[in-house]
């Protein structure tokens, strides 16, 4: 006896394999990002860039599951950086940039101090927009 809707299609066709790894977290779909592997001697977790395939004994983990990691009591928790990840910029970076801005913001002084610096810096030899050249102290 034929159902009357056709016959039984599977919901996913078992053809077509995504070539995306998943976060191994139970109900967790996202992309993978990170691999944790344990070390059981040294009682110590690493979490690292993505392995380049996957191996029975680590775990691929999410952007959220990686951040949000943690260890039990008594281990320790290794985070490798990854290199080709941009990296977060620190108290310093931001410092640097607002002092850029700083300057940038006064043309007109910057312009007046060129015409005198020459006479005030005897290590100037020239100026080219904001590069110096410089006499050498050997000199």
């Amino acid at each position: 006896m034929e159902s009357r809707r056709g016959p039984l299609k599977s919901a996913v066709p078992s053809n077509i394999v995504s070539p995306v790894r998943r976060c191994s977290r139970t109900a967790c779909g996202r992309p993978a990002v990170a691999t944790l592997t344990y070390v059981y001697a040294d009682s110590t977790a690493v979490l690292g860039p993505l392995a380049t395939y996957a191996e029975p004994h680590c775990y691929d983990l999410c952007a959220e599951h990686s951040e949000r990691l943690t260890a039990p009591r008594g281990w320790e928790v290794v985070r490798l950086l990854d290199g080709s990840a941009p990296a977060r910029p620190t108290g310093d970076d931001l410092e640097a940039l607002a002092n850029a801005v700083r300057e940038a913001a006064r043309p007109q002084e910057r312009a007046a101090e060129a015409g005198g610096a020459r006479s005030a810096d005897p290590m100037e030899v020239a100026r080219r927009g904001h590069l110096r050249v410089l006499r050498s102290p050997d000199n």
